[in-house]
């Protein structure tokens, strides 16, 4: 008889593992919660989606079993992918970082040609139709994977529905935390600067020690910090707040300067122009209100004239090394992905079948595995998908 499975989750995991297992001659009915497949697809890279990345490598990823990704990316890593999306004619683009995205440049071509191509293969969808009953499922088919994603982003159905089915059948989890996310501030100045951005270095300290530095784009928020290089050191700095340890950022405007040579630049601005007062040298620097935030935070007349050695000094100090707490991060609903989830210890990273319960599978973003920006959480959800429908066919 023909090998009946379920799926649940039609996200990227999800859709991927659907078209592997009924490419095999499984018959899949595939659950999703809400009315339309793929959600964070659509909305993934701003609508471009950054679908891949050439580059993978096991520390690109973050879990308390940093091996459990080594297998499935190396067996499934880009160029197995770039083959099969090329083989339904999706084809890529890939920039000099490694980002691949789809040549149309849109995601909703992604998740229209995976779906349309899982209907071609028989799969069967059943939309809104969100799973409770997980041991019922399991009781039903032949086999069962859990596809259905984190707590991240739950505006579009993120939950933790996986964790507890896991638990079900005796399975532990690692404490979930937003990752890819936006950072909050304890600061009487940071939401006054709200809206402007600078491109610039974050630097990341955990309990006062330096942990990662990272340039790039910098958006001050009513609530705090945004822009790439948050979201690159937001994984480490979500989850050391979970673990209640102190969390500072050391942002630096303009990385391209010394203190010497930037306090020698304000001297020299007022030498050639001796009717400006601070505010205008800085606004030459950087956006007038992160300008005047920084002389907010010196308590520092932005009408001053009088500007000599001392003083260039300690603006060009602050400009360089501008300490903010970090009291919480923008939360799961804004977060792209989740760290933390299903104990990887009690998964096969062979086949991502349960230890624990013959026949159920938990694949993607609910395991405790998370990439960094780049692509590289697709890349897992697409090689643990494969691994799992490859596991399944051949049993």
């Amino acid at each position: 008889m023909k090998k009946k499975i379920a799926i649940i989750g039609g996200g990227a995991s999800g859709l991927v593992c659907a078209i592997f297992c009924a490419k095999a001659g499984i018959s899949v009915d595939l659950f999703e919660q809400n009315s339309k497949c793929a959600k964070k697809i659509l909305v993934s890279g701003n609508g471009r989606c950054n679908i891949t990345n050439k580059n993978l490598c096991k520390s690109d990823f973050f879990s308390q079993n940093p091996y459990f990704v080594e297998y499935a990316i190396n067996n499934f890593g880009f160029k197995e992918f770039e083959k099969f999306t090329t083989s339904i004619g999706l084809l890529l683009q890939v920039i000099n970082d490694g980002r691949a995205y789809p040549l149309s440049n849109e995601a909703k071509s992604v998740a229209r040609i995976f779906e349309e191509y899982a209907l071609s293969l028989g799969v069967i969808f059943h939309i809104d139709k969100k799973i409770t009953d997980i041991k019922a499922l399991t009781n039903k088919y032949d086999s069962t994977i859990v596809a259905s994603g984190s707590r991240a982003a739950s505006h579009l159905g993120g939950n933790a529905d996986a964790e507890e089915f896991a638990k079900v059948f005796g399975h532990t989890t690692i404490d979930a935390y937003p990752s890819l996310v936006q950072l909050h501030l304890t600061s009487k100045t940071a939401h006054k600067m709200s809206g402007a951005k600078i491109n610039g270095e974050v630097t990341l300290l955990i309990n006062h020690q330096k942990e990662t530095s990272i340039n790039g784009d910098i958006l001050f928020t009513n609530y705090g910090v945004s822009g790439f290089s948050i979201l690159d050191i937001s994984q480490r700095a979500s989850e050391a707040l979970l673990q209640d340890s102190a969390v500072t950022i050391s942002i630096n405007l303009l990385p391209e300067f010394t203190t010497q040579k930037l306090s020698a630049h304000i001297l020299h601005v007022k030498k050639n122009m001796p009717k400006f007062i601070l505010l205008d040298i800085l606004v030459g620097l950087v956006p007038l209100k992160i300008a005047n935030g920084l002389l907010q935070d010196l308590h520092i007349d932005a009408e001053t004239k009088y500007i000599d050695t001392k003083l260039s000094k300690k603006i060009a100090n602050l400009i360089l090394n501008w300490r903010f707490e970090v009291s919480n991060t923008h939360g799961f609903r804004h977060a792209e992905v989740s760290g933390g989830g299903i104990n990887t210890d009690e998964i096969n990273p062979k086949t991502f079948e349960s230890k624990k319960k013959k026949n159920l599978y938990f694949i993607g973003e609910c395991l405790d595995v998370v990439g960094k920006r780049g692509g590289y959480n697709f890349a897992f959800a697409w090689a643990s998908a494969y691994t799992a429908a490859k596991a399944i066919s051949t049993a």
